[in-house]
């Protein structure tokens, strides 16, 4: 039998340092892919979830529950509000400046998340060990200290990003050459934390 990753962070695992390169507290936390589901704002019917840093290995992040996004009339579906937390949880690898894959994403759905409404999503990285990154993150309704709808919790594993480029099509290597605040974060030479 195959064990599961925990998205617990193990015993002698360390907060790592925010990268000097982050993007400063307070500002968007760029879309890797304009045309990403998640993130991209040229995705028509994406959830177009918005990020900024926090002030340590935090951000905040919202996206508005539309009527592309539901699954039972009238709610946001459970596999798209899951796509919003590994997206928001992803995001934090841009404060450590490390590419990484997710490993393992738990989602707990406590409320129901109604079209219209905005989820405000607060996450953190909660430990490293070598190339695992662990993230949780609150997902809260009526407001940044309103009623929690949805928990996660991930494990992220870095890779190199020659893991991304060599996959990624020619009009995306295009685009990032025309973004500078990507060309920062996919700059394969960087120092990945082992």
């Amino acid at each position: 039998m195959t064990r599961v990753a925990s998205t617990t962070p193990p015993e002698g695992a360390i907060l790592p340092e925010r990268h000097p390169l982050a993007p400063a507290a307070g500002t968007q936390i760029p879309s890797h892919f304009g045309h990403c589901f998640g993130c991209g704002q040229l995705h028509p019917t994406g959830l177009h979830l918005v990020a900024h840093a926090g002030s340590a290995l935090d951000l905040t992040a919202e996206f508005t529950v539309t009527e592309n996004h539901q699954g039972a009339p009238g709610l946001a579906h459970g596999g798209l509000l899951s796509l919003a937390f590994d997206e928001a949880l992803g995001k934090l690898m841009w404060l450590i400046r490390s590419p990484a894959v997710t490993g393992r994403l738990e989602t707990d759905f406590m409320k129901p998340v109604p079209i219209g409404t905005t989820l405000h999503i607060s996450a953190q990285i909660t430990g490293q060990m070598k190339r695992k990154v662990y993230t949780e993150a609150v997902g809260r309704l009526n407001g940044p200290d309103g009623d929690i709808a949805v928990r996660a919790a991930a494990l992220f594993v870095i890779v190199p990003m020659s893991h991304f480029m060599s996959n990624a099509p020619a009009e995306y290597l295009e685009y990032i050459k025309k973004s500078p605040e990507l060309l920062a974060f996919v700059d394969p030479d960087f120092e990945i934390n082992p």
